[in-house]
């Protein structure tokens, strides 16, 4: 169990996030989106001199099928400190948008 209470699922960090990769499954095989992709990693900040960098996993990547967006998932029950400044980094430092799902 995490520090969080969350009980991993079907090889998942939790409940929450088996349930999405489930759902995100399904529009895949449905067509409506493309190139589904979990554990993406994002360099924020890179490393330097011995000190490792800073980097964003994400939990989902995907292209939507119709307007060929990409699109960036986290499946969160809990916003930690480290998260929400992660996240701001992306969109900050990276032009992304995190959506949580």
């Amino acid at each position: 169990m995490s520090k969080y209470h969350a009980v991993r699922t079907n090889g998942y960090a939790s409940k929450k996030e088996a349930r999405v990769a489930g759902e995100l499954a399904l529009l895949h095989r449905a067509g409506k989106i493309l190139d589904l992709k979990e554990q993406v990693p994002f360099d924020l900040v890179p490393g330097r001199n011995g000190v490792r960098g800073i980097k964003y996993i994400a939990d989902f990547t995907w292209v939507d099928a119709e307007s060929g967006l990409p699109h960036i998932g986290d499946a969160k029950g809990m916003k930690t400190p480290v998260y929400e400044l992660k996240k701001k980094m992306m969109y900050l430092l990276c032009g992304l948008t995190v959506e949580e799902l």
